[in-house]
């Protein structure tokens, strides 16, 4: 027997929700790695660790608040915790690997399609796995085409978001990437879902359960809990909100010699005499 699934069941509210906690996950990893690009070499690799878990938690976030509004007739909805926060893990570790290599090798070329196909293939891993820790009585069966289609949306939605996170071109720009990564992400989902049928081992009545949201809520406080935090480590740092270069060194400006010559204590500089100023006009008429 086929379950009557409900991915709705609180309305637009659930999705809407969701969508701004992608967003927000977007918006803080990109300014992130964008702010990893303006920085010394030794401090790079602590900001894109940092955006790496503020994006896979927003995803994460992303996901399971949409799930609360996920719901099947006739079986309640149950959750593996460590299948869940395993899926958690996946989309940081996974996120990161991407974000790294756009970090190191630059936002171009094959750096940019690896770094991008591999977050996207996390995105994707931690819905899939993630659903893989629905517990219900029944069977839960995909629809091949269509997990490829949503596969596919998470790559490209990925790739984009790091492309525009390598331009360097201020605050608004990581705004409107993290408003078209969070559209892609919630495409992502919602088409992952429409893949799904639940084929029930036996319906005799609807069983009572806790809802969803009683469920997923408690999981959700560690990972909006440091969302936070990355806000405020933002908020905090003007030079990463407006995306604005560091000021270079004199010596590493273009025209300047690195290590400029600089004259002894005791030197005193050469006084032209007459008789040089006169040879020096000389020359200067010959020239003409």
């Amino acid at each position: 027997m086929q379950g009557t699934v409900d991915d709705f069941s609180y309305g637009f509210v659930t999705p809407v929700v969701a969508f701004l906690m992608a967003c927000l996950g977007g918006a803080l990893g990109l300014r992130c790695a964008t702010r990893s690009m303006l920085v010394a070499h030794s401090w790079r690799a602590g900001w894109l660790a940092l955006g790496s878990a503020a994006i896979g938690s927003g995803i994460w976030t992303m996901h399971f608040i949409a799930m609360m509004g996920f719901t099947i007739e006739e079986t309640p909805v149950r959750y593996d915790k460590p299948l869940t926060f395993a899926s958690l893990g996946v989309a940081i570790v996974m996120v990161g690997v991407g974000i790294f290599i756009v970090g190191y090798r630059g936002a171009t070329g094959t750096a940019l399609f690896t770094g991008g196909t591999i977050t996207g293939l996390g995105v994707a891993s931690m819905h899939y796995l993630g659903m893989a820790g629905l517990r219900v009585n029944g069977n839960l069966e995909y629809n091949t085409l269509t997990v490829s289609a949503s596969v596919v949306i998470a790559v490209v939605a990925a790739t984009s978001a790091l492309w525009a996170a390598g331009q360097v071109r201020g605050f608004l720009w990581s705004v409107g990437a993290s408003l078209v990564m969070g559209l892609a992400v919630s495409g992502m989902h919602y088409t992952g879902m429409a893949a799904l049928s639940v084929h029930l081992h036996n319906a005799s009545g609807t069983p009572a359960g806790d809802s969803p949201a009683a469920l997923l809520a408690p999981m959700l406080i560690g990972p909006m809990v440091f969302l936070c935090l990355a806000g405020v480590v933002v908020m905090f740092d003007p030079l990463m909100v407006m995306g604005k270069p560091d000021r270079k060194p004199v010596e590493n400006r273009p025209g300047v010699p690195a290590h400029p010559a600089v004259p002894h204590p005791g030197h005193r500089p050469r006084l032209h005499s007459g008789h040089d100023r006169g040879r020096r006009r000389s020359r200067t008429r010959q020239s003409w």
